[in-house]
């Protein structure tokens, strides 16, 4: 069976639902941006999902049509401002990304061989061509995945995240312990200032997730965003549709003062990892963004043995609060030759930039260091 476009993603049966356990790649979420209409025409997010079938079975792809680059989190506006200078068309191009979600995880759902990942390639690139798109962008892929679409022609960029692994921590002092004792002290005078501030933090989910907490949770988002002077990316029917079909998913990290609600970091968990996503508040308060996206999940992930925190992209903040750095892949193919060529020694250069910064924010970690006193 050949690879067949779809319109929508509840366009593909059923069965593809056992593969995988991602909140981002599953129906849910990409239904509710679809529904939501985040994802669109309009929006610059054509949904152009793809279905087919291998020698082991079902492979779907979330795949959009894009007329700009926002919402991506791997920047390409220089390569599409090359196209521009010389006279050619980057938009529209290709996109297998969960969306507005810059979070490593699975893009070829049910992909189990290079084989199968080879023809999708080779049906991305014939398509493209055969649609007059400028290429195709695989962002934030699985480490499996990226195993594989290394082995084949594409161009690869690198970035750093910042994330927490669970070490098999009894509690958060545990945690702690494994600090300098400068840093321990930095760590405790922030979580000591929430308190002092009269500030309460409260976890909900599931069903004690009602919908007037994410009422609230949605006016700081959005407050948030009207800050800096932009819209956030998702609507207040966005936040409906997965607190509906999504809730045994979602965790949210609300803050009251004088028991009303100031701020809030909305995170998604599967069976082995917490993801902080989305966080606004409408008041600043000290130190209050540190609680709530970062201290407050990483006692979540503790206490209900998670193994993994990814608290979302970029934050060299997030190295004094124990989150380590991390090497993440994105893999793309421009089907213009000269850009293609162009562009393979800008990744390879940028990749030896990113490395080095890997190895100087590494140099930063908090955490004791072996055969020293640091107590």
């Amino acid at each position: 069976m050949p690879f067949i476009h779809h319109k929508t993603w509840s366009d593909h049966p059923a069965d593809v639902e056992h593969l995988t356990s991602n909140p981002f790649v599953s129906s849910p979420f990409i239904n509710a941006c679809e529904q939501a209409q985040v994802t669109d025409v309009r929006s610059g997010w054509q949904p152009h999902h793809i279905k087919g079938t291998v020698n082991e079975g079902h492979i779907a792809v979330p795949c959009y049509i894009k007329s700009h680059s926002w919402g991506e989190y791997v920047f390409d506006w220089a390569w599409a401002e090359a196209y521009h200078q010389h006279g050619l068309e980057y938009y529209p191009k290709l996109l297998i990304a969960a969306p507005f979600t810059p979070s490593v995880g699975p893009r070829l759902l049910g992909a189990q061989s290079l084989e199968s990942v080879s023809a999708l390639v080779s049906h991305l690139k014939h398509h493209c061509l055969a649609h007059e798109f400028s290429g195709f962008h695989i962002l934030f892929a699985s480490e499996q995945e990226q195993h594989w679409l290394s082995q084949l022609d594409l161009l690869e960029r690198h970035d750093v995240q910042f994330q927490w692994n669970n070490k098999g921590y009894n509690g958060f002092e545990d945690f702690l312990a494994t600090f300098t004792s400068r840093k321990r002290k930095n760590v405790r005078k922030e979580r000591a200032s929430i308190e002092e501030q009269n500030i309460e933090l409260r976890t909900l989910e599931g069903s004690a997730l009602t919908t007037a907490d994410m009422d609230a949770f949605y006016y700081f988002y959005h407050a948030t965003y009207l800050k800096r002077g932009r819209q956030g990316y998702l609507n207040r029917a966005f936040f409906e549709a997965i607190h509906q079909t999504m809730a045994e998913n979602l965790v949210l990290f609300m803050a009251y003062k004088d028991n009303k609600p100031v701020a809030g970091a909305l995170c998604f968990k599967d069976g082995k990892s917490l993801y902080g996503r989305y966080w606004g508040c409408i008041e600043e308060f000290n130190n209050l963004h540190f609680e709530t996206c970062y201290y407050q999940g990483i006692e979540y992930c503790i206490a209900n043995n998670l193994q993994h925190f990814d608290p979302g992209t970029q934050g060299e903040h997030k190295l004094a609060r124990g989150f380590e750095p991390k090497i993440t892949r994105s893999f793309h193919w421009l089907a213009h030759e000269g850009f293609m060529e162009a562009a393979q020694a800008f990744c390879k250069q940028d990749q030896s930039h990113t490395h080095l910064y890997f190895q100087q924010t590494t140099q930063s970690l908090p955490f004791k260091q072996p055969n020293k006193d640091n107590l």
